[in-house]
Formats: C-alpha cells, sequence, structure tokens
C-alpha cells in the first residue's frame, strides 16, 4: 500500500458529533491514481512508487500517443508487493480514522505590508501622524552598520509550501471518493494537496 495520496481541495464545512458538538472539516476529494514508474533499491538505492492523478493522452507530431498526468508524486514504500506499473489505486487503500500529514501551497496573497503580513501595530492613527502603517526605524547606527537577515519588512505574502500534521480523517465516502479533513487544509479550493498517511485511529462519528 503507498503511503500518501494526492487530493483535490473541495472546500470547507461542518459535521456536529453525537454530543452536540459543532466541528469545521475540509472536504477533499480523492481520484483514481495510476502507477505511473517504480523505484527499486537494486537500480534506484531505495523502494518508491511515483503516482499522477489526471491522465491526459496527448499525441507527437508523428502521430505516436503518449500520457500525462495533471500531477505526480513519489513516495518511498516499504515493500513493491502489488505495485507494478500501471495499477489503479483509490481511495478504499485508506484506513478508517486514518490520521493524515497533509502538503500544499497556501494561498498567495501578493506583496503585502508589515501590517498585515507580520501583524505590526503601526503608528499612531490621529490626525498630523507622519506615521501610520509603516514598520517604524529600520536602520542602526555605525556599529553594526547594517540590518540583520531575517528582519520583518513589507514583501510577499502567501504562496508557501505548508504542512500540517496529525489531522484525522472524519468522513470517508467511497461512492464520490470524497473524505472530510478535521480542521483547515491549505490552498484554495480546487488546487492539489498530498496526503501522507501516518497511523489509523477511532474515527469520530459526526
Amino acid at each position: 500500500m503507498p503511503l500518501g495520496l494526492i487530493a483535490k481541495k473541495v472546500g470547507m464545512s461542518r459535521i456536529f458529533t453525537e454530543g452536540g458538538e459543532a466541528m469545521a472539516v475540509t472536504y477533499l476529494a480523492i481520484p483514481d491514481h495510476t502507477v505511473v514508474r517504480t523505484k527499486t533499491k537494486e537500480k534506484d538505492g531505495y523502494d518508491a512508487v511515483v503516482l499522477g492523478v489526471g491522465p491526459e493522452i496527448w499525441k507527437t507530431r508523428k502521430g505516436n500517443e503518449h500520457t500525462r498526468y495533471q500531477k505526480q508524486k513519489e513516495w518511498q514504500i516499504e515493500s513493491m508487493d502489488g505495485m507494478e506499473k500501471g495499477k489503479i489505486v483509490n481511495i478504499e487503500v485508506l484506513p478508517d480514522g486514518a490520521m493524515l500529514t497533509i502538503t500544499g501551497v497556501s494561498k498567495g496573497k501578493g506583496f503585502q505590508g508589515v501590517m498585515k503580513r507580520y501583524h505590526f501595530a503601526g503608528g499612531p492613527a490621529s490626525h498630523g501622524s507622519h506615521m501610520k502603517r509603516e514598520p517604524g526605524s529600520i536602520g542602526m547606527r555605525t556599529q553594526p552598520g547594517r540590518i540583520f537577515r531575517g528582519h520583518h519588512m513589507a514583501g510577499q505574502m502567501g504562496k508557501d509550501q505548508v504542512t500540517i500534521r496529525n489531522r484525522p480523517m472524519l468522513i470517508r465516502n467511497i461512492e464520490q471518493k470524497i473524505i472530510g479533513v478535521k480542521g483547515p487544509v491549505p490552498g484554495p479550493n480546487g488546487s492539489y494537496v498530498f496526503l501522507t498517511i501516518e497511523a489509523a485511529t477511532k474515527a469520530v462519528s459526526p
């Protein structure tokens, strides 16, 4: 069994537990995966499988057909049994109550100032103030005479790779190929995220 899957973020909602507690849930669609290629210890130094989703057929100028995948990802596995090239892997490999590590790219917010990017307080907002949404002094005197690396300043915000760990899978619908994960997931709706199966625990009943 591969240690991970590729999923597409659908959106967020909420469910209610048996005790009446509201719980935020992110729904992820898991399409059928194809084993694109495999790697072995004898040839590559480690055992791994490359999974792909969203196959597309395209032809070269000479008329040869090839298959492209919208997204591919490699996972190292302990055993290569049953992981031959061309095999289809689907949502059924996820055990009930699985604990997942989810990796995705957060939403890009463009070039932002220090108040939005790092939650600076800013200067006085009263009339006559010449410092409102500015970072304040960033300079130094003769020693050391420079700005230290990593100083918080305005710049590109978001669009970073974010990994969240130990997220329980609360819902699994095999027919619709959708799962529900507790809490938020990085990235906008429609973006791909990578799921790594950590362990299986007792599921929370919605």
